[in-house]
């Protein structure tokens, strides 16, 4: 669902307050977080989707890889999770979702995390994903608030998933750019989340279904400042720009764009095809990782010695507007 439908429909939710509660649905973040004593908090999220990549096993380690990430998202660790099944098994053979489950059991374990159940119903197409359970001291808690002027960002995975899976649905993506695409988004985020807490980032979010621009925003909105981002620091997906030249994009590119278009101040190649990457829904995306300016070259040198292809894509600047931007120069 489009970002602008949804915050149309939950304009209408009147939002609960606890004083345990830490993070609930008011301020856009990753998961809900409720403090259960005042060292331990709890985190609740999940995730589910339709098929990205024809391979069953793949697809379940994508989506659990997905759900997984909005635990780390707030610098927490999984411990259970439940699967999220929809599947026609009236006419689908049964050993298709046999294989999603075993893939998506695959990273919960990779996690560290424990599966314990699930609830499934007949569907006319297939979905999958996991209501994940984490916890976190508060005093770790990372959200998506509390970035200031000055600090970096840093992105830790490639974009161009939602770009280069709608070239896959067209036959047109070659092997090695779908082998590459399964491998990012089936990658955990964990080790990601494990450096960026460790460097005590100011304040820390994933990107996925809204975009690098939707998900930048968010932080801009609830952390009160804008965001100087750089169009030619972007890391890409192989094939990602090539396929947005060519106009293979996915319906959720456009209407991101149409949302967040006017909160974009493009300095520089306005017109350009890659400008697409900006808004591209990414499956199972990296984290966007606010870190002071004195700590951000060593972060991503930690980055990349665990092997994570990360960039620093852009810095925090005062918020000059009554409304938080970007400005992609």
């Amino acid at each position: 669902m489009g970002p602008g439908d949804l915050d149309d429909i939950l304009s209408y939710l009147t939002l609960p307050s606890h004083p345990d509660l830490m993070v609930g649905a008011g301020t856009h973040d990753d998961a809900g977080v409720y403090r259960l004593r005042p060292d331990l908090a709890i985190i609740q999220t999940l995730d589910f989707f339709t098929p990205i990549v024809d391979d069953p096993f793949s697809f379940g380690q994508i989506a659990a890889a997905n759900a997984l990430s909005d635990v780390y998202a707030m610098g927490g660790t999984p411990l259970t999770a439940m699967n999220i099944v929809g599947f026609p098994i009236e006419t689908m053979d049964k050993d298709i979702l046999r294989q999603i489950l075993l893939g998506g059991l695959s990273k919960i374990e990779e996690a560290g995390a424990l599966l314990v159940g699930g609830h499934s119903i007949k569907d006319d197409e297939i979905k999958y994903g996991l209501s994940v359970t984490g916890t976190v001291h508060p005093d770790k808690l990372k959200t998506n608030q509390g970035a200031v002027a000055g600090d970096r960002l840093i992105l830790t995975k490639p974009l161009g998933t939602g770009i280069l899976a709608t070239a896959v649905k067209r036959k047109l993506a070659t092997s090695a750019e779908t082998e590459l695409l399964t491998q990012t988004m089936a990658q955990l985020n964990r080790i990601a989340s494990e450096l960026a807490v460790r460097f005590n980032c100011t304040a820390l979010t994933d990107v996925t279904g809204f975009g690098l621009v939707g998900h930048a925003l968010e932080i801009c909105d609830a952390s009160k400042v804008s965001l100087k981002l750089s169009l030619n620091a972007l890391p890409l997906l192989s094939g990602a720009e090539k396929y947005a030249v060519q106009g293979v994009l996915p319906g959720g590119c456009k209407t991101n764009q149409k949302y967040y278009h006017p909160r974009v101040n493009m300095l520089t190649q306005p017109d350009s095809p890659k400008n697409w990457l900006l808004y591209d829904p990414q499956t199972s995306g990296g984290l966007l990782i606010c870190v002071p300016e004195d700590v951000a070259s060593e972060l991503l040198r930690s980055l990349d010695k665990a092997g994570i292809l990360a960039a620093m894509i852009g810095s925090f600047i005062p918020q000059n507007s009554t409304c938080p931007e970007i400005i992609v120069a």
